[in-house]
């Protein structure tokens, strides 16, 4: 069988581990772009490729423990800023949910304990999580910070999976202070389905005797892989729930080769291996920040994202090959480019390229921008690409600066070289 481990709350859960008093209190973790990278003063970037997830960037500041971490959230008019990234149970039950303003949960629940996101903190505990279950379980899978698939195929028996996992969870606890909850089912997609039966830190088995009971009910947008095309799709066929669209095979699988093979993830007839040394396929870096009209001020943004991405790609040890950046503009409107070059990488010609981008991006001048994204891909180590020779003695001198310059910021911070352009 396979399990779903899913850490309940993550961020609330680490915040207590650190303050005991925070628990049976609504408390939700605030989330806010850090901005204060394009300060000329900013300090304490860190960078870390061992986890990845939602609301987990591999860019953030070092945590800074305040004493009142609502503080981390006014802007300097006295606004309150920022939306919320997770919350504990107590405060969902005042309606709180994810991605909502802080503004907006407080006025919900006035009593609710705001605390600023410990990145450096969930990272290491999903590490431990992650040893700690590769102790446990032959084949694990991170999915992302606080999600992880197993395999106990020819290590548990399946009559004895519901004791294991119950087991596992309660020594997780005892362990490592983190409330998981677990489901377990003959594949990882109804695996993970199993899990959202189990919460708040519990565990649940999907099997054939309760497959129907359990896998029908469900709404067709609380299945993994289901987005907002799909469940729109289905909705106009009158397909709500998991039970009504496995009654409707013919329709479904008609539609295109990925509805038809969710089709067979939601009957149980499909399932893909543990995959426990995922490759990254790409890295990139955004922030948003309140509306910047300065096409000045944003090139210099520009170079800021830049330098960072391409600190990550030399820590990475990867020369990628496709590039894309992407703006946001007020009003909703967006923007983007891709551009594909197989040369040497190194930091000046990546500069240029991504200031290149963002002239050739930057489609709604008279509008004011309140997001910039950065991200590289196609990494010649996994597309087996060639590397352009047309200037190549050039960029090899061009590397050694940059490896050089890459030395010292990993010795003295990010922030210790940087380009005119930022000034």
């Amino acid at each position: 069988m396979k399990i779903h481990i899913d850490i309940d709350c993550f961020f609330v859960s680490a915040a207590r581990i650190l303050d005991p008093s925070l628990e049976h209190k609504p408390v939700a973790i605030g989330g806010r772009s850090d901005t204060k990278i394009f300060n000329n003063g900013a300090k304490n970037q860190t960078v870390n490729f061992q986890n990845s997830g939602n609301f987990v960037p591999t860019f953030y500041k070092a945590y800074e423990n305040k004493d009142d971490d609502i503080k981390n959230f006014i802007d300097a008019d006295g606004r309150i800023r920022g939306i919320l990234t997770t919350s504990s149970y107590e405060a969902r039950a005042y309606g709180i949910k994810t991605a909502m303003s802080i503004r907006e949960a407080l006025t919900l629940c006035p009593e609710l304990i705001i605390k600023a996101p410990n990145m450096s903190l969930y990272q290491e505990l999903s590490h431990k999580l992650h040893n700690f279950l590769n102790l446990r379980v032959p084949l694990i899978e991170q999915a992302s910070i606080d999600e992880f698939y197993g395999d106990l195929s020819g290590w548990v028996e399946d009559e004895d999976v519901p004791a294991f996992i119950d087991e596992l969870r309660h020594s997780i606890k005892k362990e490592l202070l983190l409330p998981v909850s677990i489901g377990a089912a003959p594949t990882r997609y109804i695996a993970k389905l199993a899990t959202n039966y189990a919460k708040p830190f519990g565990s649940q088995v999907i099997d054939i005797y309760n497959f129907d009971a359990l896998v029908n009910p469900v709404k067709v947008e609380d299945f993994a892989g289901i987005g907002r095309s799909m469940k729109r799709k289905l909705h106009d066929a009158k397909i709500y729930t998991l039970g009504e669209m496995r009654l409707r095979k013919g329709t479904v699988c008609s539609w295109s080769p990925y509805a038809k093979e969710l089709y067979k993830r939601i009957n149980g007839e499909s399932d893909a291996p543990i995959n426990t040394q995922a490759k990254r396929k790409s890295i990139g870096i955004s922030r948003t920040f309140d509306p910047v009209f300065d096409r000045e001020e944003l090139l210099r943004r520009v170079h800021i994202l830049a330098r960072h991405l391409s600190f990550a790609i030399f820590k990475l040890n990867v020369i990628p090959t496709v590039f894309h950046l992407s703006i946001a503009y007020e009003m909703k409107q967006k923007s983007h480019i891709n551009i594909s070059q197989a040369e040497v990488f190194t930091e000046k010609k990546f500069d240029i390229l991504c200031k290149e981008m963002f002239h050739k991006a930057d489609t709604q001048r008279r509008l004011r921008v309140i997001r910039l994204s950065i991200s590289c891909s196609s990494f010649t180590k996994d597309s087996k690409k060639e590397l352009s020779l047309i200037g190549f003695h050039e960029d090899q001198e061009m590397l050694t600066l940059s490896n050089a310059t890459q030395q010292l910021r990993q010795k003295y911070g990010l922030d210790i070289l940087k380009w005119g352009g930022e000034l």
